[in-house]
């Protein structure tokens, strides 16, 4: 059984077997964040979907108004007569054929890969290195397009991919502790709405099961979400 830090036991006993209004719960996050680095400010839908099913699975992206806080590092592969310069548009890498064997190899320091359509079949052998990472590109997380440039900036501003967990969870990460309560809000405004339009078309009954956010480090807080 894994023990409790003296830390966080005394930032549990900061919160009440209740749950807690937006507001209320966000500035009960910026307490309870008490590590010696910012941390991150996460949303946890508990959702009553299994993912076993096509039409419950639930995969989609969000861009946050204020972004998460990180410097997100993305690289591309393009066509090999393609001109962007990784340093023009903002991205950690652009290659083409020696992009895909340096992943092939090993090389995977990025957060998101966006791929130009004609490329996928050559990418299609990066799965077993991509794959556990959840780095493969994707028409749906909108890391599969033509215009490589726009999906860059996006990713850098604060767009984020998201997915259902086998457990029927999605996890999100909303912005750093530090933001200002009324950035978080608005962050995680933008991701509850997002949730809520992209539901599976086979979610059956109740949705949202329940929903708590957190510090990296801190504990578990529980949304009233009847009045999101």
């Amino acid at each position: 059984m894994q023990r409790m830090s003296k830390r966080f036991k005394e930032v549990k006993n900061l919160i009440q077997p209740k749950s807690y209004v937006l507001e209320e719960a966000l500035s009960l996050l910026k307490q309870t964040a008490t590590a010696k680095f910012v941390e991150s400010s996460e949303v946890h839908f508990c959702l009553n979907l299994n993912p076993k099913y096509a039409d419950q699975q639930l995969r989609a992206t969000v861009v946050l108004p204020h972004g998460t806080g990180r410097n997100i590092k993305v690289v591309a592969i393009t066509s090999s007569d393609s001109s962007l310069k990784a340093a023009d548009v903002g991205a950690e890498r652009i290659g083409s054929d020696d992009l895909i064997e340096a992943i092939n190899a090993g090389y995977t320091d990025f957060d998101v890969l966006i791929a130009e359509p004609d490329m996928m079949p050559k990418i299609a052998k990066l799965g077993r290195v991509l794959g556990p990472k959840g780095l493969m590109p994707s028409p749906k997380a909108g890391t599969v397009t033509k215009d490589i440039v726009t999906a860059i900036q996006e990713f850098k501003r604060g767009k984020l991919e998201y997915r259902v967990d086998k457990t029927g969870i999605v996890h999100i990460n909303f912005g750093k502790v530090d933001f200002p309560v009324t950035q978080l809000q608005e962050n995680f405004s933008t991701v509850y709405k997002s949730i809520m339009q992209n539901k599976p078309n086979g979610a059956k009954g109740k949705y949202i099961k329940k929903l708590y956010i957190c510090s990296t480090m801190g504990p578990s807080i529980e949304l009233d979400y009847s009045l999101l």
